[in-house]
């Protein structure tokens, strides 16, 4: 018996041999696909959180850039009636002075630049909030993603400082900024209606039509080719470059000794790497303004924003029931005619609709517009990814 077995296995002993590997190939394949397959799996589970983290993370600070936009209404507001007041003019007109046509040329002039300048400076806002907070949500993102990892909190590239440094700047486009439309703004509209007469009619297409032209002359294009250029508009949201590529704000701190802008030792060796990173934040927003991208953004909420403003300008030109009691129904707004006159105190009044408390479904429309979602979207995207995650030098 045992002769025979040990025969047996003598003759396929090739056989068991091959067997024996085969067995064994096939459990160390299986247990390896069962491990690449966990990998896999933990993978896919660690890719899924990670975006379910950036979303969240993303979509959170959309609803805190619309919050802001809608909290810095009142801001703009208060700034174009200082700087663009009516009411003083109006107030004078009751009293029956004796220069009552220059009042009223003033009045003018103020009238149509009011709303003209309060959708280029809510809809220059609502784009740059979009890229500095999207830009910084990149970056905190990251931060708290390699806190998530184990990284320390030293190697922190968006600190609560550098933030607090960064979302400052958007003080330059409320303050000089809007001046610099505002004025902008009046010059236009001064040569396109100063010659206009106060009894001049005027339909919805005239009224048009001069808006029109107020954009042409304050939206000046470098380039022929519209899509790959970039508008005039770009220098009103941040201070202009020197040839060495700093900024007339920075230029400043050289009048200032190091005493003077540190307490001690400790803040002495982080002003270097704080410096850095606030300076690359600049530059990198800067960029971003600079690009055809932005402009093509900020062109398309312009576009909507005059659109709903002559929208709401053209309910003006309804005619009254009491007026036409028969056939008012039939008349269209473009067949009405308004002397300018009576014009002015309509377009004087268009900066509460577009600048008014909540709700304000005009600015609410410019925020959920989707070509602002998805530049919005871009911009996050490129800074929340961990090639950016380079230590600052």
């Amino acid at each position: 018996m045992f002769t025979y077995l040990k025969d047996f296995f003598r003759r396929h002993r090739r056989k068991f041999v091959f067997v024996g590997v085969l067995s064994a190939a096939s459990v160390f394949l299986w247990k390896y696909g069962q491990q690449r397959l966990k990998e896999w799996q933990e993978r896919e589970a660690a890719e899924c959180l990670a975006f379910a983290r950036r979303q969240h993370h993303f979509d959170s600070n959309q609803r805190t850039c619309n919050m802001t936009v809608l909290s810095m209404l009142p801001t703009i507001r208060q700034t174009l009636h200082k700087m663009l007041d009516s009411d003083d003019l109006t107030q004078q007109l009751k009293n029956r002075p004796a220069n009552k046509l220059e009042i009223w040329e003033q009045l003018k002039i103020i009238s149509f630049s009011r709303p003209v300048a309060a959708v280029y400076s809510l809809c220059m806002v609502i784009v740059f909030l979009r890229v500095q907070l999207n830009v910084l949500g990149g970056y905190m993102y990251l931060d708290s993603f390699h806190g998530n990892n184990g990284t320390t909190a030293s190697q922190s590239q968006a600190t609560p400082e550098i933030q607090k440094q960064y979302l400052a700047t958007i003080q330059y486009l409320m303050g000089k900024g809007i001046q610099d439309i505002v004025a902008a703004t009046q010059q236009a509209v001064e040569q396109c209606i100063a010659k206009m007469s106060l009894k001049e009619n005027l339909q919805l297409q005239d009224v048009e039509c001069i808006v029109g032209k107020i954009r042409r002359k304050l939206e000046i294009w470098d380039t022929d080719d519209f899509g790959n250029g970039t508008t005039s508009l770009t220098k009103y949201f941040l201070p202009p470059e020197d040839e060495h590529g700093l900024t007339d704000n920075e230029l400043k701190l050289d009048d200032v000794t190091l005493d003077d802008q540190i307490e001690n030792i400790e803040d002495a060796c982080c002003l270097p790497q704080n410096e850095s990173m606030l300076h690359r934040l600049s530059q990198e927003t800067r960029d971003m303004i600079e690009s055809a991208d932005f402009c093509l953004v900020l062109n398309a909420c312009l576009d909507i924003a005059f659109t709903r403003l002559m929208d709401n300008i053209a309910c003006s030109f309804k005619p009254k029931p009491e007026q036409k009691p028969f056939d008012v129904l039939s008349i269209s707004p473009c067949d009405t005619n308004l002397p300018l006159a009576k014009l002015i105190p309509i377009m004087n009044g268009q900066i509460h609709f577009i600048c008014g408390d909540s709700p304000n479904h005009f600015v609410q429309e410019l925020l959920l517009m989707e070509c602002v979602k998805d530049f919005a979207a871009n911009v996050y995207e490129a800074f929340s990814q961990s090639k950016q995650s380079t230590a600052i030098p």
